[in-house]
């Protein structure tokens, strides 16, 4: 009887909308979809409402099922069952939402169905290396595929909905969400964004939400959250507009072009406003410039902290500030619910505003045919039968592998080949490691599940020539005499020392910024042991953010940074130690020498009295007494089990014409002797602008695979519109002048440089 009356009802509201009995407001209704069949559905969905259960769409509660902020006071239950909730966060299974959904078609007035969103970041059940890891591999169909998986898995469990990707780019590893992003460079954060959004989505066309693969994608943190000051997460951005829009919007804007479906506010304020009641970026960038038709959500309470910002006098007033900047749904802060019927009536917030925010949520749950059938993700079989299936675990395997950077590798230490009767002691406190290796974010993966690097070791090395022997040596924060000596003397009677570190997985992630991002003391202490052994020794560290490794540069043999790489971690880097996989990550975030550089980043603006490499002590100066002021290890590095070359480096013309194209054209090489991949990238410099501009600039990358002795020809374009910046005027134009531009292997490499101009 239920059911008939939900389906009645809806009837009810397609009658209208085929009557042409719409809200007299459609007409400037600017859809997500412009399916005018859709808007119309919407529209006539909307004249049933009252003004409560429209703004009850705006709301969403929280179910506590994964707590990831404050603990919510209020119970949502008698909302539910009023018709008053648009959105549950942290539900799942299958079984679980059935029960919610029942009751908001079944039980309430209109029987509108409920979205049901989660943090699925980087993987739901399986885990991926976590996504800067990931983007080091610079393989953007890789890392859509990714998406696409996680989308899969999170659909078939039921959800609709999830808070990611997270786009900010990060210049401070200090901040613990680095982990969450694709490190600091606008472009290639910007093709990361458009790969995982069509990854989660299906494409960029809207009519692929309605399959159930998919969910709607959510770009976060808009805007400027990774430059919150001093690394403190939750802190204040303050910044120029310039750097603002040539640094800091363009991967929100990419998501946008990739058809996102939402945004999500940042915590933070911005140059004095917060973010989530900043009607400057949620109306007049997002909306006007850009002209976004999907909807806004807070972040978690992100409204009630309207108060504690100093912005807002209370709740209520925090609700009116919000909602009048454009933020159309309140995450679990209760403050819509609450308040905004009494600012309607109080005429401090337009009954049009609830209607245009009430329309676009109501259409995503049109375009994901929740009103055809609210159950039609709920499928038991389906979850059992898609969860973790065996090509999606390939697929893990094959993203930790891609995702690994090697750092150093003096005299050929690695790989470890299987057929060489060496003696490796296997130390460390990450060796056999499962729990922390999800990293943060880790959805509903198992901490139990991760292949610890001991088992993949064990595994790939079977039947090899190499003997293993293990001493732990430490935890990730105490080494003990016995230890240290346990660890020394299995050291001591052996060949090679592979020694895993790193962090554990809360000291990355939200509200874990750290001031020191060196290894812990005690892992220090044990590899300082270690070396006065005189053995050479490999170095794998699992972490969640660039560490100061200066030290370990200076004494180290090997480095392989594999960040926390998810459900097959093991089994990926153990094929990077064994070669069976040739490392071919690049770093998307630079490796401070030390806290005191921090912020460092390639693309930093010359100044006045610029260091002179050739001569870097001069006096007076922009430089440090007692450090260089470049990274240990730049944006784009990494190394290789072969070498490559980049030679015969040509434009086909030196100057270009409005617009029109360059055409670059470069010889690579892999001057070595095993198989890889070489990630080649495009730089460029705005020798004079009306503004000052970066010292170098990423346009361009293409990843390639070299057989050992072969060179392939490659091919980049550079456009007027690659050459766009924010000037002086704040329009965004390509400037008149010379360039230079380099095709390299990493940002701090100055070889192949050639010019140009745009007339």
């Amino acid at each position: 009887m239920a059911k008939l009356k939900f389906i009645s009802i809806i009837a009810l509201a397609l009658s209208l909308f085929k009557c042409g009995r719409t809200p007299s407001s459609s007409s400037n209704w600017n859809s997500f979809s412009g399916d005018k069949n859709i808007e119309r559905k919407v529209d006539s969905v909307l004249n049933l409402m009252t003004l409560e259960e429209k703004i009850g769409q705006m709301s969403q509660f929280s179910a506590n099922w994964s707590v990831t902020g404050p603990v919510m006071p209020d119970d949502f239950q008698p909302y539910l069952e009023k018709g008053l909730v648009g959105s549950i966060f942290n539900a799942v299974t299958v079984e679980g939402i059935r029960k919610m959904q029942e009751i908001a078609v079944e039980k309430t007035r209109l029987g509108i169905p409920i979205l049901f969103a989660y943090d699925v970041i980087h993987g739901y059940k399986t885990i991926f290396p976590m996504p800067m890891g990931e983007a080091c591999s610079w393989n953007l169909e890789l890392i859509k595929r990714t998406a696409q998986i996680a989308a899969e898995e999170a659909a078939s469990d039921g959800l609709h909905w999830t808070f990611a990707p997270m786009v900010d780019i990060s210049r401070d590893p200090r901040w613990g969400r680095v982990m969450e992003g694709a490190g600091e460079d606008p472009f290639l954060g910007s093709a990361v964004a458009k790969a995982r959004v069509e990854g989660f989505q299906g494409g960029t066309d809207w009519r692929s939400l309605k399959e159930t693969n998919t969910v709607l994608a959510c770009a976060k943190h808009f805007a400027a959250y990774g430059a919150a000051e001093s690394g403190r997460d939750y802190n204040t951005a303050e910044l120029s507009e310039h750097t603002l829009r040539n640094i800091y919007l363009p991967p929100y804007e990419a998501a946008k072009e990739a058809n996102v479906a939402t945004y999500m506010a940042s915590f933070n304020d911005v140059n004095g406003i917060p973010a989530t009641a900043n009607k400057w970026l949620m109306s007049d960038i997002l909306r006007g410039e850009w002209n976004f038709k999907g909807f806004v959500v807070s972040d978690y309470t992100g409204i009630n902290e309207l108060v504690p910002h100093g912005v807002a006098e209370n709740d209520k007033h925090a609700a009116q500030l919000a909602v009048n900047a454009g933020t159309e749904m309140d995450m679990t802060g209760s403050t819509y619910i609450k308040y905004l019927k009494q600012l309607v009536e109080e005429e401090k917030v337009s009954e049009k505003t609830i209607d245009d925010a009430t329309r676009r949520i109501l259409e995503m749950k049109f375009l994901l045919g929740l009103f055809e059938d609210p159950y039609r993700y709920l499928d038991e079989n389906r979850a059992k039968n898609t969860i973790q299936k065996p090509e999606f675990m390939q697929t893990a395997r094959k993203a930790v592998a891609e995702s690994a950077v090697l750092l150093k590798n003096d005299n050929n230490l690695l790989p470890i080949r299987k057929d060489s009767p060496k003696k490796v002691a296997l130390i460390g406190a990450m060796m056999k490691d499962s729990i922390n290796l999800n990293g943060e974010w880790q959805g509903r993966g198992d901490r139990n599940q991760p292949v610890s690097l001991f088992k993949g070791l064990q595994e790939v090395f079977r039947n090899s020539s190499v003997q293993f022997s293990y001493a732990q040596g430490c935890t990730l924060t105490e080494a003990t005499s016995k230890s240290v000596n346990e660890a020394v003397t299995i050291a001591k009677n052996s060949d090679l020392i592979l020694v895993a570190l790193g962090e554990d997985f809360n000291w990355s992630g939200e509200a874990a910024s750290l001031t020191d991002i060196r290894l812990h003391t005690a892992q220090r202490e044990l590899l300082k042991a270690l070396k006065q052994v005189g053995k050479p020794i490999a170095l794998v560290i699992f972490s969640g953010r660039p560490l100061d490794l200066s030290w370990e540069n200076e004494n180290i043999d090997a480095i392989l940074q594999a960040w926390f790489p998810g459900t097959q971690g093991g089994y990926g880097i153990a094929d990077v130690i064994a070669g069976d996989y040739n490392p071919s990550g690049r770093l998307v975030m630079s490796f401070p020498r030390n806290v005191g550089q921090i912020p460092v980043y390639y693309n930093q603006k010359n100044t006045g009295r610029p260091v002179n490499f050739d001569n870097p002590q001069g006096d007076y100066r922009s430089k440090y007494e007692d450090s260089p002021i470049t990274a240990l290890y730049p944006f784009g590095y990494g190394l290789s089990y072969t070498t490559f070359s980049i030679s015969d480096v040509k434009l086909d013309k030196t100057v270009m014409e409005r617009g029109g194209k360059i055409t670059i054209t470069a010889k690579i090489s892999n001057t070595g002797n095993t198989d890889g991949e070489l990630v080649t990238q495009l730089y460029v410099r705005d020798l004079v602008g009306s503004v000052t501009r970066p010292v170098k600039e990423l346009k361009g990358f293409q990843k390639t695979a070299l057989k050992a002795g072969e060179s392939k020809q490659i091919q980049f374009s550079l456009t007027e519109k690659d050459l766009e910046f924010y000037g002086i005027d704040m329009t965004r134009k390509a400037e008149s002048g010379k360039f230079k531009l380099w095709v390299a292997q990493h940002s701090a490499d100055n070889a192949n440089e050639l010019e140009f101009e745009l007339k």
